[in-house]
């Protein structure tokens, strides 16, 4: 046999192999995680989320891949990032909070998109219903609004003759609509007062402006402060809670993070911990199922979280009651 020929055939051989054991190797699934957020925000989010891909057999750069993207709370910035994630052909998306799944959904009617939480999926306009979303959407809802009413009761057992409450929030975001009406039923029941403060509508320079919403809760006589969610406050949460400390006004907050950042109090959905079950629809569209047809699931884990080195900051006594059902005390 002329050697230059066996030669070709050799390496012709070899080649068809490399090919054969390439084409044999699995594709190692991408999915794009998109948050307004900034990753130092809110860690425990991403940490719960990877933590729950972990507990499905899905390790980060060996059987997964995950494209990360952060708008650093400059919302505008989302359209353009979720426009960059479906460019990456990936196989799913995963969104961190509305804000980054209406862009997303602008962005893409193909790839499935997983929130890991939402306030109103339905009304937000992202699924048909919970039970059927019937598009490329589904994932978890925060049910946030069923939460304000729980959230003034405590408010009741904790501060001692409350009778007027200074509710602040955004009605432009998400699901605060809906949690004012809840409180509103709450506080009918309990014959307490509400104020509302929309804290992006009052007459300030800008978001970071709350002092203004604070002296209109003192003019309104406020005995406390009831925070509804919203992106803007908790982006602001440590300037939040300074003035409620300065204006001597106990005050209730949707998340821990406020709390850490120096808050009285906090009661809500435990949002790590829907970001952990976030994973459960990734790896259940990974192997074939279709957003439609997965139902939005509901939080099973609420938090009571105090702060009793604020309450003594302001002169407040926590009622022992109250005290024995928190999740964590801050000390």
């Amino acid at each position: 046999m002329n050697p230059k020929f066996f030669l070709w055939l050799l390496t012709a051989i070899l080649l068809a192999f490399f090919h054969l054991a390439e084409a044999q190797q699995p594709k190692v699934p991408g999915i794009g995680f998109l948050s307004g957020q900034s990753p130092s925000n809110s860690p425990a989010r991403r940490e719960a989320f990877q933590q729950g891909l972990r507990e499905l057999g899905y390790v980060e750069g060996k059987n997964i891949t995950i494209e990360y993207r952060w708008a650093e709370g400059k919302f505008d910035y989302l359209p353009a990032l979720a426009a960059e994630l479906v460019r990456l052909k990936l196989d799913l998306i995963v969104t961190g909070g509305p804000q980054a799944t209406r862009p997303a959904k602008q962005a893409t009617s193909t790839i499935p998109i997983v929130m890991a939480q939402d306030p109103d999926p339905v009304g937000n306009g992202f699924v048909a219903s919970l039970a059927q979303p019937g598009g490329n959407i589904t994932g978890l809802s925060s049910l946030a609004p069923e939460l304000s009413g729980k959230q003034l009761e405590l408010l009741m057992e904790t501060v001692p003759k409350l009778s007027h409450v200074a509710v602040f929030g955004t009605l432009t975001n998400p699901g605060n609509a809906q949690s004012l009406r809840e409180a509103e039923l709450a506080a009918k029941t309990f014959g307490v007062k509400l104020q509302y403060i929309d804290v992006l509508n009052i007459d300030v320079l800008s978001p970071k402006d709350f002092e203004t919403a604070f002296r209109a809760a003192s003019k309104g006589h406020a005995d406390a402060v009831l925070m509804l969610p919203g992106s803007v406050l908790i982006s602001e949460r440590a300037q939040l809670t300074d003035l409620a400390v300065k204006s001597r006004l106990p005050a209730i907050y949707p998340q821990p993070e406020f709390i850490e950042a120096g808050g009285l109090m906090s009661y809500g959905t435990n949002t790590p911990d829907l970001y952990r079950r976030a994973a459960t629809y990734v790896d259940k569209i990974l192997k074939g199922a279709k957003p439609a047809d997965l139902p939005v699931e509901q939080p099973t884990k609420f938090d009571l979280v105090i702060n009793l080195k604020t309450a003594k900051q302001i002169g407040l006594t926590i009622p022992p009651n109250v005290l024995a059902r928190a999740d964590k005390v801050i000390r």
